[in-house]
């Protein structure tokens, strides 16, 4: 079999999604790693004034391609702006792009979906649903396609404890619910969605779900691959450590908690806390659509799904995550923190309100002037973490990972490696911290010591703040309660006792 970089040598690639996260990285990883490529065609809208090619342009210029750029000088010739938008019809295609992609395209990387959890159930519906079947069917269309990605979720099939690696059925047809909500209005849709849900939290993971069952009735004779990836966090090691840049899922948590305005989070610290980089989810995917395109002759018409998580390969808890986050913004704090990082999961409910209210509501009431901006952070962690953290795990089915890997030579193996159990967790935590740092806030490692100084600012102000509680607390009610001084005298001379005790029998020892 060939070698991953040799089977995309002379391609012309088309993606979805090339503005996205996962789509940027894939775009920088095959055109480094695999400089054979013919052309990169990238599906973009219009947006803000600017042309596809002015969005691409602006999108390359980034610090993710500085690697590529440096390697590559001329990468950008290989990649092809075409205009257009998924959620109208024909993809809003001009006939000659149509033309185009139907006769030269070999690959096709399905990337583009809403990822918000409360997006309305239409416009989710147009976004994951209505623009994958427009894709399939310009898939069907092209004469020499070889292989067809679709990135999906982990979590599509998260009404179920255990998740293999196959298309469940969803709990409605795609195609039923595609004809009914297209005479409802949006009021009434509004009110059936929490019936449609079910035990799906969200209209992402539902609308995932249908997607993955069009693909199954729609893709006829194609070679389809679906992705599905769990919490997709900063990359492991490329293009470098610790890179990711958006506030999106655990990100804006480690931000929040650098920040000392997250202080509690409703979250089991025996949970496994599902965080995939985005480097291995990108390899597997480049890796899949490698193996899909080379068995075509041999295993016509396959359809194989991969779970792409660490949970039950190399499995890292959310109270290895509260310990991170907090010894690493010690070290390295934020600049202009609100409070010291200082982050506790709590699974009981009722503490983690109490908590909540202390910690989160009363601060961001109090706290106004020039901060009010991380007043309404803190408000908006305190009710929204419940829809972030789960409370339990999942058991994800990965024997299809583990044969791609498998069927990998040792080069392939280096170069688009997506073996997590190399993962060093404490280290990746490390690094997607500062990336935050870094690549999200742009915060300069320079003004490191001055951060640090404000943080012993902060501690001292706490510390401040503390004592003259305690004195409070002895004026109201200590000073005024003769039983209250009583036990007060009590537990000073006991501890007084213990001290004298621990310096006699220090000083006999010696």
């Amino acid at each position: 079999m060939v070698t991953i970089p040799e089977y995309y040598e002379g391609k012309n690639v088309l993606i979805t999604g090339a503005t996205g996260f996962m789509g940027k990285v894939l775009l920088e990883k095959l055109l480094r790693s695999c400089p054979g490529v013919k052309a990169a065609y990238v599906l973009v809208r219009p947006k803000a004034g600017q042309a596809p090619e002015a969005r691409v342009a602006d999108m390359i210029n980034c610090k993710l391609f500085d690697r590529l750029r440096e390697e590559q000088p001329d990468f950008a010739e290989k990649i092809v702006a075409v205009n257009s938008d998924l959620t109208k019809p024909d993809l809003d295609l001009s006939t000659e792009d149509q033309e185009t992609l139907t006769s030269c395209i070999n690959i096709v990387f399905h990337c583009a979906a809403t990822i918000r959890f409360n997006e309305p159930l239409k416009d989710a519906m147009q976004l994951n649903v209505l623009a994958t079947q427009k894709m399939v069917n310009l898939a069907h269309r092209m004469k020499h396609l070889e292989v067809f990605i679709h990135v999906s979720t982990a979590y599509a099939h998260c009404d179920r404890e255990l998740i293999e690696e196959v298309v469940y059925p969803p709990p409605v047809d795609y195609r039923k619910l595609i004809d009914t909500l297209e005479w409802m209005d949006d009021k009434l849709v509004s009110l059936m969605t929490p019936k449609l849900l079910g035990e799906r939290p969200n209209t992402y993971t539902y609308t995932k779900a249908l997607a993955e069952q069009l693909i199954q009735q729609e893709c006829g004779n194609l070679n389809v691959a679906i992705i599905r990836p769990s919490i997709v966090g900063a990359s492991w090691k490329e293009p470098f450590p610790g890179w990711i840049d958006n506030f999106n899922g655990p990100s804006g948590i480690f931000i929040a908690a650098g920040k000392g305005i997250l202080r509690t989070m409703r979250a089991s610290n025996n949970a496994v806390a599902d965080l995939v980089p985005v480097d291995v989810v990108i390899n597997t995917t480049l890796a899949a659509a490698w193996y899909s395109g080379s068995q075509r002759h041999a295993r016509p018409r396959s359809l194989l799904v991969y779970n792409c998580t660490t949970g039950g390969i190399n499995p890292f808890h959310w109270g290895e995550v509260e310990y991170c986050i907090n010894m690493t913004f010690k070290t390295n704090p934020l600049e202009q923190a609100f409070r010291r990082p200082n982050v506790n999961l709590r699974s009981n409910p009722f503490t983690n309100q109490y908590w909540t209210t202390v910690s989160h509501t009363l601060p961001a009431l109090l706290y106004d002037g020039s901060s009010k901006a991380n007043a309404h952070m803190s408000l908006l962690f305190s009710r929204s973490l419940p829809a972030l953290l789960p409370c339990h795990s999942w058991v994800w089915n990965t024997d299809n990972v583990t044969m791609l890997m498998n069927q990998m030579g040792s080069e392939d193996k280096k170069a688009f490696n997506f073996d997590v159990r190399q993962l060093h967790w404490a280290e990746y935590m490390e690094n997607y911290c500062m990336g935050t740092k870094k690549y999200v806030l742009n915060e300069e490692l320079s003004g490191l010591p001055a951060a640090r100084k404000h943080l012993n600012k902060l501690r001292n102000i706490r510390y401040t703040f503390n004592t003259i509680l305690v004195v409070f607390i002895w004026r109201i009610f200590i000073a005024r309660s003769q039983m209250a001084r009583n036990i007060w005298y009590f537990v000073v001379s006991l501890c007084f006792k213990f001290l004298s005790y621990f310096r006699a029998s220090s000083t006999m020892r010696y």
